[in-house]
């Protein structure tokens, strides 16, 4: 740990965030608690949270990508993506709702998912690299969440929130690059049949693959590169919606298909029950 993350901070803000879990509720900016600005002591916090999750026997089974829109990336003040972690607990199957109460202030956004099939550890790896090593694209349903009251968030918040990771929804056909221009691809993204989001696949950093591999470079800088089997979410194509109790989204993405989640309520749980 560099003498820019120090350990009391740094333990201190994961307490703080894995007691807004533990008690439902969100907590207050966790920045002020860290140097100022120092993403390095966020990653920190957040590889904290990772170590401590397959401590326990969860499964990391890949990554997510997050702020690859420019408009986004201009709010909190920074000119570069940020990454968190996937684990396996955080994937929710088609047909399966959400239940109630699980997440604190969800949100959805439609991405394009890649599965890879080979590792990438180079840190200067290539477009033609990235090709080779994905086995397959899908499309992808990121349920964001912030542990932070009122996303009141800069990017030292997000970082050490798991870059405000939630769940992930997939969807079944997978489909090989060699099929799909992922810059050209038009999404809609759909709340209760009305249409909430729309983008393209130039609005995720200019391309979903050039946001994997700067996820790829970096990962593999850090030491820790992408694997055979990760399942990458390259960010989102469009404004994220906010979720609710009863909601149901479906995002199609042109090319990919679709992918559909729900949000259960607590009153259809309790009468089942």
């Amino acid at each position: 740990m560099s003498a820019h993350e120090p350990a009391d901070a740094v333990t201190e803000v994961a307490a703080v965030l894995e007691q807004a879990t533990r008690a439902g509720v969100p907590c207050a900016p966790v920045r002020s608690l860290l140097p100022e600005a120092d993403i390095e002591a966020a990653y920190a916090v957040q590889r904290l949270y990772v170590e401590r999750g397959i401590a326990a026997g969860r499964r990391l089974v890949g990554r997510k990508i997050g702020l690859t829109s420019p408009a986004v990336q201009r709010q909190l003040g920074v000119d570069q993506p940020d990454f968190g972690a996937l684990f396996a607990d955080m994937a929710v199957p088609e047909g399966v709702p959400v239940a109630a109460g699980l997440l604190l202030q969800p949100k959805v956004e439609a991405e394009v998912a890649l599965v890879l099939g080979a590792d990438l550890p180079h840190r200067d790896p290539t477009v033609a690299d990235l090709l080779r090593a994905t086995a397959f694209a899908l499309p992808a349903l990121e349920i964001v969440d912030s542990r932070i009251a009122g996303w009141d968030i800069t990017i030292v918040d997000t970082v050490a929130d798991n870059a405000s990771c939630g769940l992930y929804v997939l969807g079944g056909t997978p489909v090989p690059l060699d099929r799909v221009d992922l810059r050209s691809v038009t999404m809609t993204l759909t709340k209760n049949g009305e249409t909430v989001s729309e983008g393209t696949g130039a609005d995720c950093l200019g391309s979903p693959l050039t946001a994997a591999l700067w996820l790829a470079a970096t990962l593999a800088g850090l030491g820790d590169p992408l694997r055979a089997g990760d399942i990458v979410l390259t960010g989102a194509l469009g404004p994220m919606a906010v979720a609710a109790e009863g909601d149901e989204f479906t995002a199609h993405i042109e090319g990919l298909g679709t992918v559909t989640t729900t949000f259960a309520s607590a009153v259809t749980e309790g009468a089942g029950t």
